[in-house]
């Protein structure tokens, strides 16, 4: 085991050096300037080449590839050209409002999803499967934003349950924090709880079938025994599986949700950063969102040895 996680470990190495590579090369290949930019509409080109100087963007493009690895290797990950700030001080400020909404987002799918799927699975053909069955096209069908604006005209507009948009810090009192991330929680979620309640009915489904769980319903177990202990047990590796995927493609999401509810995340960062042409910033953030995801499915395959003893690395 402790063999498998250093080479996991070591095999990030040039996972995250691609990473580095085809976003530098993303952002300069591009159209635009970030110099003209940050000089505004009334910049001269004088103005303009003194900024290039200053940011080192006169520089060949092999050269600024190296300086950058360098910075990279010395943890400096620049300065914003934008916000005119260190990036490391910058996603230390947003970094929080971004795990909150992640967190809570997580927490209400878990609870929501595999519940729904169990009992699907359960009452396969029926109108409760049916049902569900009716969400997750429904969830998948929905765009995020789309949802977004639905649920606050429902409920901050009309019903005036939830703010319309904004955050506040834990530090603030817990309610308060939680009561402006319920609604982009909930829009976040609806997605993976639409795609986990899939992928949780078709393994129990799959396991409901196994000669151990007519054994178990032969000896008189209880319904929801065989279900919790039995089948749901040994359905868990496909559904961490795809609870993996949903925290990667989560990443995606808060983008579209920290914005429609102007959240101040690394989402609505991520998206400053685009429309300013702040190389460092955008840079930054994707390094930090390619590093979530590896550390996300190697804890995911370590889990894996929990879930099913059978499987050794």
């Amino acid at each position: 085991m402790f063999g498998f996680v250093i080479r996991r470990i070591i095999s990030t190495i040039p996972v995250m050096g691609m990473v580095a590579l085809l976003v530098f090369l993303m952002l300069r290949l591009t159209p635009g300037d970030p110099a003209a930019i940050l000089a505004g509409d009334n910049g001269t080109p004088q103005q303009i080449e003194e900024i290039r100087e200053a940011l080192g963007l006169n520089e060949p493009i092999h050269k600024q590839f190296v300086i950058y690895i360098y910075d990279i290797v010395r943890g400096d990950l620049g300065e914003s050209y934008f916000f005119k700030k260190q990036v490391t001080e910058l996603i230390a400020q947003r970094v929080g409002a971004t795990v909150s909404l992640a967190v809570v987002t997580l927490i209400i799918t878990i609870l929501v999803s595999i519940p729904l799927g169990v009992i699907a699975a359960y009452r396969r053909g029926s109108w409760v499967d049916q049902i569900v069955m009716g969400f997750s096209v429904m969830g998948f069908s929905i765009p995020v934003f789309v949802l977004g604006y639905l649920l606050i005209y429902v409920f901050s507009i009309e019903l005036r349950w939830f703010p319309v948009q904004g955050y506040k810090p834990l530090s603030a009192g817990l309610w308060p924090h939680l009561h402006r991330l319920i609604l982009p929680s909930i829009t976040l979620s609806v997605i993976y709880i639409a795609l986990i309640a899939r992928m949780t009915r078709a393994s129990v489904l799959d396991v409901l079938g196994e000669d151990y769980v007519r054994t178990a319903y032969a000896k008189g177990l209880k319904n929801s025994v065989v279900l919790m202990r039995h089948a749901l047990r040994n359905a868990a590796v496909p559904i961490v599986t795809v609870i993996g995927i949903g925290i990667a493609l989560l990443i995606g999401g808060v983008v579209v949700t920290e914005t429609v509810y102007n959240i101040p995340g690394l989402g609505r960062l991520t998206v400053d950063a685009v429309l300013g042409r702040d190389y460092p910033t955008v840079q930054a953030l994707i390094l930090v969102f390619a590093f979530v995801y590896v550390v996300v499915n190697l804890l995911i395959d370590l889990s894996y040895t929990f879930l099913d003893p059978r499987i050794r690395y």
